[in-house]
């Protein structure tokens, strides 16, 4: 590709911290549950690339053919890709397309299409280098390259931004199903490329109460190395959702006297653990069935798919809860509007 940009260039990373900053050098934008994605294009040729540089092309054909349709032949677009699930964002989905089989990928890319959300212009349509100018620069040109080239687009929206700190805050409250967080960004800065200097993001701390329906111990020693969580679902059979190994040395000595007097089968009574798994090593490849007696308060980053997606952090022992309560309902999130409304309602009002 003759781009001032190659595909091997690096998007801009965030730095994570506890608030939303208020100040008026910064963009605030939403933070979407997605892939992350630089999209490229030279004449012909379409070019998708992960975070992590992995091309994404095949995974999502109908991105690719929606952008060879549109009538700007050259650009650099930073962005994010979703899949729309209902009010929310299905994480699972994204997961799902990642597969070695063509006509796998061609079918859910009917039965469930990406949408790509976009949030800068690091080349334009001419061709010129944009990621050496400004934020507030390259927004003006990102709303221009939307109201010229992506008005009425089904596949490829605007991400909304604002300078307004309380439409920040209102996104923030609202983070769930659709939205991961709040970005905020400087506009003073040119594109950081691989750094962290010029974007942070906010996220909403998530807990729930989860019963510890059994236990693996350690691949070494005789201590404890992770509880398997459980939360009852709507039949009132206990789900195995995931696991929690944060523990301070001090704190993993103490669990064996208390995990294992309550060792019982069956420990979960709907889903179960399976065998070995990425996280277990020799000995820990069994685990140890529970009475369900104990609760525990974790805090998560998501759930999706009927787990929790990462390792939970251990909170605190909440023997105040009756395990009976500790239920699915609590981890699902609810939405009142849709991702792809959200995306083209901005993108419309761009259009102006």
């Amino acid at each position: 590709m003759a781009l001032p940009i190659p595909t091997s260039y690096a998007p801009m990373d965030a730095r994570l911290i506890d608030d939303i900053p208020d100040d008026s050098i910064w963009q605030y934008e939403p933070k979407w549950d997605g892939f992350r994605c630089l999209a490229f294009r030279d004449g012909s040729k379409v070019e998708l690339q992960s975070k992590s540089g992995q091309p994404l092309g095949r995974y999502f054909p109908e991105i690719v053919a929606s952008l060879e349709k549109l009538s700007a032949k050259k650009f650099v677009l930073d962005s994010e890709l979703v899949i729309p699930e209902g009010n929310a964002l299905s994480f699972d989905a994204l997961l799902q397309r990642i597969h070695p089989a063509a006509s796998r990928i061609k079918k859910l890319s009917v039965e469930t299409p990406a949408v790509m959300i976009c949030f800068d212009l690091l080349v334009d349509s001419e061709g010129a280098m944009l990621a050496d100018e400004p934020l507030r620069e390259r927004r003006k040109k990102l709303e221009q390259f939307s109201r010229r080239f992506l008005a009425n687009n089904e596949r490829i929206v605007l991400s909304p931004a604002t300078g307004d700190v309380k439409v920040a805050r209102r996104w923030f409250a609202g983070v769930g199903a659709v939205l991961d967080g709040v970005i905020a960004k400087r506009l003073d800065l040119p594109y950081q490329s691989g750094k962290r200097e010029g974007m942070v993001k906010v996220k909403k701390i998530r807990t729930a109460d989860c019963v510890v329906g059994g236990f693996r111990y350690a691949s070494k020693g005789h201590e404890v190395g992770s509880l398997l969580l459980g939360l009852y679902n709507a039949e009132g059979l206990l789900d195995h959702v995931g696991f929690c190994s944060s523990f301070k040395t001090d704190e993993r000595k103490k669990l064996r006297p208390i995990l294992e007097p309550l060792i019982e089968a069956p420990g979960f009574t709907g889903q179960a653990p399976g065998g070995p798994s990425r996280w277990s090593t020799e000995r820990s490849t069994e685990w140890q069935p529970l009475a369900p007696k104990l609760v525990v308060e974790v805090q998560y980053d998501h759930f999706s798919g009927g787990r929790f997606r990462h390792g939970t952090k251990f909170l605190r022992w909440r023997p105040d809860k009756s395990p009976k309560k500790c239920t699915i309902d609590q981890v699902r999130q609810e939405a009142s509007v849709s991702p792809l409304a959200l995306g083209r309602a901005h993108s419309r009002k761009a259009a102006g």
